[in-house]
């Protein structure tokens, strides 16, 4: 037997020194800072927008029609674990490039849940002329867009206010169901919402069977749809989001509540008045001022 071996042999038949020398020799390696190498247990994901200056371009999965100019569409994020890294209230700016070289950047507002892994949803109308909403459209599945973000517009706390009341039209849904979905979402957040949504025809309301399911669950939320052209079958309101259904409707201005607005530049000029930049909310007028309300009442996204 090698001297090795016979060194071995009289440790393991003295089970006392065994240990003593085996207490030594951890001794010696957390001296000397040995640790054993940490490997994750799992991959518990990232973000993609991280508010960096970065443009990150996302593969697009597929996109469905929801009406005639209106697109869901679908995006890979960074990782198949990744989260989007957004916050309620916010959104991204997308980017591209035409073959003249020049940069086309318009901002939209995701409408997947802000934990949802792997995928990223928009809702897009094409607008005539539009650059982007063009470009969007005629995306194919595989193909591109650049994303940078994101970009906060209001930060919403659970039971900021008693009751909170969305007043939107055509696209202007996105900000407004973020909003939604991630008040009553949350147990805790005791928020009231009432949702005041004009659309053209009741083909044109967007995300309708999501908000739907969402107040068949929710009491805390009310919708009122109104539509322009409305058939003999409609159920809703038909016409403009009017000052005499508001004057009923809304509660009233104070510090327990507060009015959120979104959509086409008709719906701001009647109800509250445009926006001056998205760093300036401008002057309140319209409906709101009407109605009593303050400029510190709203906010127009």
């Amino acid at each position: 037997m090698s001297s090795i071996g016979q060194r071995f042999s009289r440790l393991a038949s003295n089970p006392k020194l065994l240990v003593s020398v085996l207490a030594s020799v951890a001794s010696i390696g957390l001296a000397l800072n040995y640790s054993a190498p940490q490997y994750p247990i799992y991959n518990q994901g990232g973000k993609t927008f991280t508010n960096g200056d970065e443009w990150i371009d996302l593969k697009l999965i597929k996109s469905i029609d929801l009406t005639k100019d209106t697109k869901h569409l679908y995006f890979e994020l960074k990782d198949k674990d990744d989260v989007s890294g957004l916050i309620t209230a916010s959104l991204l700016l997308t980017k591209f490039v035409t073959p003249k070289g020049s940069n086309v950047i318009r901002p939209y507002t995701p409408v997947s849940d802000l934990e949802q892994k792997g995928v990223i949803e928009f809702v897009v109308k094409k607008y005539e002329g539009g650059k982007m909403s063009s470009h969007i459209h005629d995306l194919k599945p595989n193909d591109t867009l650049s994303f940078k973000g994101p970009i906060v517009k209001w930060k919403w706390e659970p039971n900021q206010f008693k009751q909170i009341s969305l007043i939107g039209g055509g696209t202007g849904i996105t900000p407004l169901y973020q909003l939604v979905d991630e008040i009553t979402k949350n147990p805790k957040d005791n928020t009231k919402i009432d949702l005041f949504y004009g659309s053209l025809t009741e083909e044109d309301i967007l995300l309708k069977k999501e908000l739907d399911a969402i107040a068949s669950k929710h009491n805390q939320l009310k919708i009122h749809y109104f539509v322009d052209k409305a058939t003999p079958t409609w159920k809703g309101e038909t016409g403009y989001i009017s000052k005499e259904f508001l004057s009923k409707a809304l509660p009233g201005p104070s510090a327990d509540t507060k009015v959120f607005v979104c959509g086409p530049p008709g719906l701001y000029k009647a109800v509250s008045g445009p926006k001056v930049s998205p760093s300036d909310q401008g002057d309140l007028t319209g409906v709101l001022a009407d109605l009593g309300y303050a400029k510190e009442n709203v906010f127009k996204f």
